[in-house]
Order: C-alpha cells, then structure tokens, then sequence
C-alpha cells in the first residue's frame, strides 16, 4: 500500500498517515461563509482538497473515505443583506429571506467549484440545520465548567483547557495583546470566545436557554463534524488564516466536550495567496472573484492548473503569465491525447508526489515528461482532475477540427517524424531540399514546432495546433 506522508500543523512536522479507521477515512474541510460569491483564494483549499480527496480513494477505496465541507450560512453580511431585502419590502421572515439569500449563494458556489472540476464533498452541512446540535453542546461545556452563561451570551472559559494554543503555538498571554479578541463586561477573561449571543428583533433567532440569539462561528465547525465524522476523525484542512482563533477554538471546545476524543488527528493548513506578488485586496485593486475569472473566458481547467502548480504549504502567486502557460500546455495536451483511451493507471511518480505531502507541483512536473506516452498522460491528468472531457468546453471549436482527424494526433506526430526523416536522408543525398522544406514549412502552419538536430527530427505539438491541416500531411 501506498504510504501517504502529510505535514501536521499540529506537530509541526511530516508523519506518515495511518487512519483510525482504513475502512472509513474522514476528512473536514471548512467551507464558505455564504454571503457573496467565493473568491480565488476561497477556491485554493477546495482544489488541493480535492486532489487529496481523489488520493485517499486510490489508496483505501473509492468507498472508504468521508469528506464533508461546511456552509456558514449565519454571519452578519447575510443578516444584512436579508434585512435590507425585507425593509425594501421581500415577503417572508428575516430566516426565510437569510436561507433564500445563502441558497441563491450556495448555488453560485457550487457553480464556480464545479467548473474548477471539484467534486462535490459527501456531506455539505448548513450551520442553521444544526442549531439543536450546537445547542446540546454548549449546554455540556457550561456543564463540565469549561463555559458560562451571562447577559443572554454563552462563552467558553479558555483558560479551562490546558493546551489551548498548541496549534498555534502560542500562550494564551502571550494571545491577548495580538489577538482579535472583544473586551466585554460578560467576559470572566478577554480570551474567552462566544458560543453563543443574543438576537435582538432585526437579527435571525432560534429559542435557547439562554434566550433567543444565534451561535457564534467556532462552535458550528465543532458540532457539524462530530455529528457526522464522530469525535474522533483523521483530518481537518483549511487556509491558515483560520488556524488562529478559528481552528484553536473548534479544538478546545470539542475537546471539553468530548474528552474521550482525539478531534482532528491532521491538521492540514494551506498558505495565502497573492496576485501579481501582492495580497489580493479590494484596496489594491487586484481582488477578484473565481467567477470574475470564468466570465474573461479564463476556462476552469486553466485556473485548476495554476492552483496545484504551487505546494499548498507555500504563499501562491496568481500571475498572468502562469495562466498562459497553464493553457498552452493543456492545449498541448488535449491535442497529443485526443481520440486517446487513458491508461489503467497514472504514471507512479504521479502517485509518489502526492504521497509526498500533497506536492501537486511535483505531479505537474511528471506530466510534462509523458508526451510520449498519451495514454499514461491522460491517466495522469486526470487523476489531478485535469484534461477530463467534462472539462473540455473552452476548446470546442479546435475540438471539432481534431475530430475531424480519423487518428489521434500522436500516432500522426509520429508518421510526419517518420516521413520528415526520410525526406532529410533524400535530399542530403540529393541537395534537392524543397520537399523536406515544404513539409517543414507546413507543419509550422499547423501549430507543430519542428527540431532537427545531428540526432534526429522531434516534432513538438504547440499550443494552438490545427489538427485539420495536421490529419492532409500525413
């Protein structure tokens, strides 16, 4: 079996993967907060995980392996944006008009994540399904003594857990004077964090015994994946923005409310990323959403290349420059691979990489290297959940011409490579060139880039190939 190494934030180092159970492998990724559309580095996570995902299949079974992706459909951009919808006069309850407002914006999401070729999780929880769940555990920390309850707020005592701060690796002093933390009269110590607050009449409520109100972030994570991976699971993945207070957080209050649980025994953080070398921000005027991408004609597939060309454990640059390449060589690709059936496996480097920590990177750098070889490249690709016909649309035009060749364009490569040479042995022999110039000159009308050395002729399929004057030459 193939040994999968992955890199633990929680112990800062690489360890090989052992699930608690090969028979049902769970993973956690958090997911949007559903009031706008999700923007590219929104999308980074949900393409490595992804890729992680399609790996623990190979390894321990297509149906062995769990992965459930949150919606935060509670926050206050929702509120707001459902509040003006029911002052300008929309029918229907402040929830009514939250769970329509986070529907219309889940449907965009999964849009734009199915044209970056992302299968959709096993289990995509809403937060306000699973009010009742967050409920029961609260009650159980304030139980326990690892919460309390003040002026309709329920908060989480952090000082009640030991090993608050080892995700991090930070004290909880050493917290205070950096973090993001509300001072407030209902708090026994600034660092303590809110499970749950209190509704007035313009904001969602559901009944609680501490009032009517709605939960705070943290504690939606911690009760959606013990409701569906247990209290003990193998991975929780997500930007490392939200490694402090987010992650920390889920930790210590799952952990009190189920001792006899390890939580996450993974935890796997993806690095920002930037545009251009800068942090994407709206003030910079580089902010720009995944569909802002697809509506410029940047097809999914291209923007799917570009995210695992760069390990998710380093800051990833978004650049024009990487688009083009990424598109120039998938055009190579969909052309040496058309009318091509994919081998029964991908290449095994392919495998190795990702094994490696999850270097998407690697397994790119393998794919360049099997041009010779379609049928093991398509196999390849599409393990990486690139060049699958699905994803296909943005070369329809140039697709319709390449079936117009009744066989794939490698075997044609390769009988013009043939022909090419014979032409250069006869005319060395009779210094009479036009007819190997002729077909030269031909094949760089084709989009083919023609190399002869003292070794040999290579021909290389550009990016933009016509394989309808490729199919005449032959």
């Amino acid at each position: 079996m193939v040994e999968i190494r992955l890199t633990n934030t929680k112990t800062r180092g690489k360890e090989a993967f052992a699930p608690i159970d090969p028979q049902n492998v769970r993973l956690y990724l958090c997911g949007p907060t559903v009031y706008d559309r999700a923007h590219l580095g929104n999308a980074r996570p949900v393409v490595v995980i992804d890729v992680l995902v399609a790996l623990l299949r190979h390894v321990y079974g297509v149906d062995h392996v769990t992965y459930v992706r949150n919606f935060t459909d509670v926050d206050d951009k929702i509120n707001a944006t459902a509040l003006s919808r029911q002052q300008a006069g929309a029918p229907g309850t402040l929830e009514d008009l939250i769970r329509e407002r986070t529907q219309e914006t889940i449907g965009w999401y999964h849009a734009d994540m199915d044209a970056l070729g992302a299968a959709r999780p096993d289990h995509e929880p809403r937060a306000t399904d699973y009010i009742a769940q967050m409920i029961t555990m609260i009650e159980k920390l304030i139980a326990d003594g690892h919460a309390y309850a003040r002026d309709g707020h329920a908060l989480f005592r952090v000082r009640s857990y030991k090993d608050y701060g080892k995700l991090s690796g930070r004290s909880v002093d050493d917290m205070i004077a950096g973090a993001r933390v509300e001072v407030a009269p209902f708090k026994e110590d600034p660092m303590d964090f809110v499970l749950w607050k209190p509704s007035d009449a313009e904001l969602p409520g559901w009944d609680s015994p501490w009032g009517r109100g709605r939960p705070g972030w943290h504690i939606e994570c911690s009760a959606m994946s013990y409701e569906l991976l247990g209290e003990s699971f193998d991975i929780h993945a997500g930007g490392i923005d939200l490694q402090f207070p987010h992650h920390e957080n889920e930790i210590a209050q799952s952990a009190c409310a189920h001792p006899h649980g390890d939580f996450a025994r993974v935890w796997l953080h993806n690095e920002m990323l930037q545009v251009e070398g800068k942090k994407m921000a709206k003030s910079l005027g580089n902010f720009f959403t995944v569909r802002d991408l697809l509506d410029k004609r940047v097809p999914g597939e291209v923007i799917r290349f570009v995210l695992l060309s760069t390990h998710y454990r380093k800051p990833m640059d978004w650049t024009d420059e990487k688009a083009r390449a990424a598109e120039d060589a998938l055009w190579e690709w969909r052309v040496l691979t058309k009318g091509v059936e994919p081998a029964a496996e991908p290449d095994p480097r392919v495998i190795e990489a990702l094994a490696d920590d999850l270097n998407t990177a690697g397994a790119i750098s393998v794919l360049y290297t099997l041009k010779d070889d379609p049928a093991k490249l398509l196999a390849s690709a599409r393990f990486l959940g690139l060049l699958r016909p699905d994803m296909g649309a943005w070369m329809t035009q140039d697709l319709a011409a390449i079936d117009s060749v009744s066989v794939p364009v490698a075997d044609v490569l390769a009988g013009l490579t043939q022909q090419l040479t014979d032409l250069r042995i006869a005319a060395q022999e009779s210094k009479d060139y036009a007819a190997l110039d002729a077909l030269k000159s031909a094949l760089t009308e084709a989009g083919i880039e023609v190399r002869m050395s003292k070794t040999g002729v290579e021909l290389v399929a550009g990016p933009r190939v016509d394989a309808q004057k490729l199919g005449t030459l032959l």
